[in-house]
């Protein structure tokens, strides 16, 4: 292999940058292209770009969760010997996927005849079949229920679409004119990147951009091996729990033990729960997803992330268990809201080598809300912010997605133009961020009104453990789930008739320090800011 040694510093910051600017392009191609609001408004999609072996080059700054899976998708498409002309599509967990609304395209980048890299393009469908609308059902118990699987498949084949395939996709799915638009916004997407691919072929030369794949990739594991290096050598333990399956309620453990040595990281997670009889298991992609997305964190999240990031860093997790189980186990839940507790429960592992780099606890969970007409006639899909956990030296975020989620909010007058729907209230949640010397970030409040009958779906967290403080902050306040009024469970799908209310007030984050210690001109404008209570009291 050439070694990124033969090209020169300038050269090098050139080519990673042209390389992460086509990444973008290819996203900001998807979200022009698509037509769902969950694509389009959300940007719940991710793209990124790989070499010839499967290793990541460059990805845009989309979804944690996605993009640290996307590795496995391209070994599993490598695996059916594609050829210039395939894209191959995908969304099966057990076989390179994350959850099953998750569709991810791969196609292969020959721009002179020779396969140099891969183009790979991963959205979240509003619905790709399943028991219920939106296909993100809360009492699933096991993957057939959840939707269409697919393997790795030939959607395109020497350049033409294979209609037999795109039909028989389109046949499980509810509304299926929305689906085909964004399959073809992702298919565009991966066609940008041959197209950038060829440009720089033409501006660089071919041997120098893919010299060029090899040095940035040793760049940031050169980078991140450095900064793992700075951390306290040691084993680090932590714990903490899901409230339920969906199926009960019982609380199942994730424990993990972090171990630095050197310049690596190991994380075991050995002492987790086994797989569980609902959707909350997750494959072990979405673990490593979530531990990669750590490392970043407490290290430097500005080193470019591609493979060279993941190189240190090892995850396992025994097979059967909830991290890592085996088909049929259900899984929709895994990616969204299991791999919330596995960042929050290495976050916490790694406070104690790093604790000026760890927030206090996010919100810890996405919130997901989706409504759907089971006669397929339109599903909604959300993902709603809450309070990011207060740092060492400064305030929680308000109101922001966390962890491993990225996406932006579905605004009012989207829902209400696309959805029949209406918004009674989109608000803060005064008094929901822990107090500390430096205070928690606000949870929100969304309620909406479905006018017309619907299934309503909903999987979060932190209904009843909420999110901790840290160094003598308090801990934030829970989150709530109403349907019209009375409180339903964390993880429920149930049927509704028209003019029926669905309220999610989201938890805050943790506060960081002794609240004591605020300075008094914070407290004044937590108060002036309707953040605190006249007495200051959360």
């Amino acid at each position: 292999m050439t070694t990124g040694d033969e090209i020169d510093p300038v050269t090098l910051e050139v080519l990673r940058n042209q390389l992460e600017s086509v990444a973008e392009e290819m996203g900001q191609t998807l979200i022009r292209g698509a037509y769902s609001p969950n694509i389009k408004e959300r940007r719940d999609c991710s793209t990124a770009l790989f070499d010839r072996e499967g290793r990541m080059v460059a990805q845009a700054e989309h979804i944690p969760v996605h993009l640290g899976a996307m590795p496995e998708a391209v070994d599993a498409v490598r695996e059916h010997d594609p050829e210039p002309g395939d894209v191959f599509v995908l969304n099966d967990p057990f076989t390179g996927g994350t959850h099953l609304p998750d569709v991810t395209m791969v196609s292969p980048l020959a721009p002179d005849g020779e396969i140099v890299g891969y183009a790979v393009s991963r959205a979240h469908h509003a619905d790709v079949g399943g028991m219920t609308p939106g296909s993100m059902p809360a009492g699933a118990r096991e993957i057939y229920q959840e939707g269409l699987r697919l393997p790795p498949t030939r959607l395109v084949e020497d350049g033409e679409i294979r209609e037999d395939v795109r039909s028989l996709v389109l046949a499980n799915v509810r509304n299926p004119s929305e689906r085909r638009a964004d399959l073809r916004a992702q298919l565009a997407a991966n066609e940008r990147a041959e197209r950038r691919l060829e440009s720089l072929f033409a501006e660089h030369g071919r041997e120098t951009v893919l010299r060029g794949f090899d040095a940035v990739i040793d760049y940031s594991r050169e980078r991140i091996a450095d900064e793992i290096e700075t951390l306290p050598d040691g084993t680090y333990e932590a714990s903490d729990v899901l409230e339920g399956d969906g199926i009960t309620d019982e609380d199942v453990d994730i424990s993990t033990a972090v171990t630095i040595d050197g310049a690596t990281i190991a994380v075991d997670f050995s002492g987790t729960a086994p797989e569980v009889e609902g959707n909350l298991n997750a494959p072990l992609s979405v673990a490593k997803s979530a531990v990669y997305f750590v490392v970043r964190c407490v290290t430097d999240p500005e080193i470019p992330p591609n493979h060279g990031c993941y190189d240190p860093v090892s995850v396992d997790a025994p097979e059967g268990s909830l991290l890592n189980p085996t088909p049929p186990a259900a899984v929709v839940g895994g990616n969204v809201e299991t791999s919330q507790r596995v960042t929050d429960v290495v976050f916490t592992a790694l406070a104690a080598a790093a604790p000026d780099r760890v927030p206090a606890d996010g919100q810890g969970t996405m919130n997901n809300l989706t409504v759907g007409a089971r006669e397929g006639t339109f599903t909604y899909y959300e993902t709603i912010g809450g309070g990011f956990g207060a740092r060492a030296e400064r305030d929680g975020m308000d109101g922001v997605q966390v962890g491993m989620t990225n996406t932006l909010n579905t605004p009012v007058e989207s829902i209400e133009t696309e959805y029949p729907m209406r918004v009674e209230r989109y608000a803060l949640r005064p008094e929901s961020g822990g107090r500390g010397r430096f205070r928690g970030g606000l949870g929100l409040e969304r309620a909406v009104t479905v006018e017309t009958a619907a299934t309503v779906s909903l999987l979060t967290e932190r209904r009843r453990h909420a999110p901790k403080g840290v160094a003598g902050g308090e801990d934030a306040a829970t989150g709530q789930n109403l349907i019209d009024g009375e409180e339903v469970p964390a993880k429920t799908t149930v049927d509704v008739p028209a003019g029926t209310t669905v309220t999610v007030r989201t938890p805050g984050g943790g506060g960081h320090g002794d609240p004591a210690e605020r300075d008094p001109a914070a407290l004044e404008a937590d108060r002036l800011d309707g953040k605190l209570t006249d007495d200051g009291e959360t």
